[in-house]
């Protein structure tokens, strides 16, 4: 392995998931009877979009930086928890029909102001399947992104506060997912026809406040050091980390992440489950304790940038250094 000035890390191991998961299964088979659906997550999504609707609704008349303050303080945890449910049903662990899953997400991802849902779930079941493939897993950054971006705070800062943005802008380089299918212009027509209703029924300030809270659960907050907690090599080569602490509880244990790669079938109320049952396979991995410390470490520390991943294939694109 190689950790190049201006490059990701390149490895030609395999990822570590699969094996981890085989020997898991073959200590613990117990471990079988946590996989399975948990459909009280669709009643959770009900709950979330419900609430956010009635928090834009009890601020509508106030000025607008009171969507400000709103979002920060609560709609961007409300907004993060929708995106873990739309994870959910990426991974159809809410219902059996894959159909019913789709539409889960789509209701999920109403308040998220731009939509996502079906799109994440073509490029994030690649990303399962093709950890550190440069041309199939969309949650590497592209090497201009990472170019353009550099190890500056500023430039990092810029990043979280754009981060749908950049996001968006990788799939021409993922050359093997199809961009779109009639599902995605149903998500687009759902969720930007809900941004209509609200500006309509509600006002601008209502719209801001689901504004700020998409803005602030995917960037420029703590909470956008999930992403950075995820994949990002604080402590190579280590590729993956998962995240105990406290906020797990209103991010519905999102951060048990080495836990979900290994079980992506089992939902996410029994991830802490899973790390229960085989201690052995997890107590000695790195994890992260605050998504606050990481998230300024991130910041701050220039030695940390989106070259700071590890990648295993360019399949052409450039030769698999050593």
């Amino acid at each position: 392995m190689t950790n190049k000035t201006r490059d990701f890390s390149y490895s030609n191991s395999p990822e570590p998931h699969k094996a981890r998961t085989r020997a898991i299964l073959k200590d613990h088979p117990e471990v079988r009877n946590l996989i399975g659906r948990n459909s009280a997550s669709f009643f959770l999504i009900l709950f979330v979009v419900a609430l956010q609707i009635a928090i834009s609704f009890l601020i509508k008349d106030y000025p607008w930086w009171s969507a400000l303050i709103a979002a920060y303080f609560i709609g961007a945890f409300a907004n993060h928890s929708l995106f873990v449910l739309i994870h959910e049903c990426a991974h159809n662990l809410i219902f059996k029909k894959r159909t019913f899953n789709i539409l889960a997400g789509i209701l999920a991802d109403l308040p998220n102001v731009v939509p996502s849902s079906v799109s994440f779930r073509a490029y994030h079941l690649k990303h399962h399947s093709y950890q550190g493939d440069y041309n199939l897993d969309a949650d590497l950054a592209s090497r201009w992104e990472a170019k353009f971006i550099g190890n500056s705070f500023f430039g990092k800062a810029f990043w979280l506060l754009f981060f749908p943005v950049f996001q968006a802008l990788r799939p021409p380089r993922l050359k093997e997912i199809k961009f779109a299918s009639a599902w995605t212009f149903v998500n687009w027509i759902a969720v930007f026809g809900f941004d209509v209703l609200i500006i309509m029924t509600f006002g601008w300030t209502a719209f801001l406040y689901f504004v700020f809270s998409f803005t602030f659960s995917i960037g420029l907050h703590p909470l956008g050091a999930r992403w950075i907690q995820e994949h990002y090599l604080t402590s190579p080569p280590q590729e993956t980390y998962s995240y105990y602490g406290p906020l797990n509880i209103v991010a519905l244990n999102v951060g048990y992440h080495n836990e979900h790669h290994d079980f992506p079938s089992i939902s996410w109320n029994k991830l802490p489950e899973l790390k229960k049952e085989a201690p052995e396979y997890y107590d000695n991995l790195v994890y992260h304790k605050s998504w606050f410390k990481l998230w300024l470490k991130f910041l701050f520390d220039p030695k940390l940038s989106l070259f700071s991943r590890m990648v295993r294939s360019n399949k052409g694109d450039e030769p698999l250094t050593n």
